[in-house]
């Protein structure tokens, strides 16, 4: 049986916050709204909770995940960032993209995306998010909450509580939250690249 927690439009209550980075410390996986819609949460180290996220999208093992960050300061942890790039993510952050980049060796393997040895980095532009980042002081996993059967149908937050009653260990209800996805940029290469056009809008 999943959990409920109805935040509303009222704000980031910090009793909330700490209830749900509770959950996140202990192994759990959230459902929570994001900038980019509703998404799936946990802590990088939760074996459980990420085999859990597999299962209910019906990924490839292989799959790989995006970590979600405070700062690019929480970036530069996980991942080499040149002056170029931090430039480019400075500009366009918090907001609605993700960037591929070259992981640095405090990044485990398995999080890596094969030979490229990369990984995928966001700093969300919402209040929950950022509250939680603050809270737990590291980065979380994160993954759209794309349902295998949903076909990119927009749905509203009551469908989605149905859809994962019973896979999650807590649900972050904030009402209705539109599925916009990120744009997702590749930083690897010169010039960037963007690999899919989202929400975000970015300039080179």
């Amino acid at each position: 049986m999943s959990e409920r927690i109805d935040i509303g439009q009222r704000g980031v209550n910090p009793r909330h916050v700490d209830y749900i980075a509770g959950v996140l410390i202990r192994g759990g996986l959230i459902a929570l709204p994001t900038d980019s819609g509703y998404a799936l949460g946990w802590r990088a180290s939760s074996r459980k909770a990420r085999e859990q996220v597999i299962r209910i999208r019906q990924l490839d093992r292989n799959h790989h995940f995006t970590y979600s960050c405070r700062s690019l300061s929480d970036v530069g942890q996980l991942a080499q960032v040149g002056n170029t790039e931090h430039r480019l993510i400075r500009q366009a952050t918090p907001g609605p993209f993700t960037f591929i980049l070259p992981a640095t060796r405090q990044v485990p393997r398995w999080a890596q995306q094969g030979k490229r040895r990369t990984i995928g980095v966001r700093i969300p532009d919402h209040d929950l998010v950022q509250a939680l980042l603050d809270a737990m002081d590291e980065p979380i996993l994160s993954s759209s909450l794309l349902l295998p059967e949903q076909d990119e149908e927009i749905l509203d937050n009551e469908d989605l509580y149905d859809a994962v009653h019973g896979l999650v260990d807590l649900f972050v209800d904030a009402g209705y939250c539109p599925l916009e996805p990120t744009t997702l940029v590749d930083l690897t290469s010169q010039p960037p690249v963007v690999l899919r056009q989202g929400r975000g809008v970015i300039d080179f």
